[in-house]
């Protein structure tokens, strides 16, 4: 069984987006009992992480470190759309484009303090594609 969806995720800029509910709720309407939802989000600027959703210095921390990994103010010979851009495609290569989620008794399998996080890279807020299936 295979059940597919798109979520939209409209950004405000810079961050972490926390997209659990979407999932969950996707999950239960695909009735998947025990199996797998796969995500993927269609954009080279934006990725995916499954993070501590407990105490909000995490994600700050961790947009910080980012941020350190891939400066703004690089000279990078990649800057037609802007000095975000770059840095952006960076940050998604240093983390994911792609997760997996386990469903057992249908429920996702995360733990007591994750979450589901899109992450936007770029300064000015995007509407963002996440391809959701669910298989069992």
């Amino acid at each position: 069984m295979t059940e597919t969806s798109i979520l939209t995720v409209e950004t405000g800029g810079e961050g972490f987006i926390d997209i659990t509910a979407d999932v969950r709720r996707f999950a239960r309407q695909s009735k998947i009992q025990n199996g797998v939802i796969f995500l993927f989000i269609r954009h080279t600027s934006a990725s995916l992480t499954i993070q501590e959703n407990a105490d909000p210095n995490v994600l700050r921390d961790l947009m910080t470190a980012l941020k350190g990994f891939a400066p703004a103010n690089a000279n990078y010979r990649h800057n037609s759309e802007g000095p975000d851009d770059m840095p952006a495609h960076i940050k998604t290569m240093l983390t994911n484009v792609t997760l997996h989620v386990p469903v057992i008794g249908g429920e996702l399998a995360l733990g007591t303090w994750q979450a589901i996080y899109a992450i936007e890279h770029r300064a000015r807020p995007h509407r963002r594609e996440i391809v959701m299936q669910a298989l069992a």
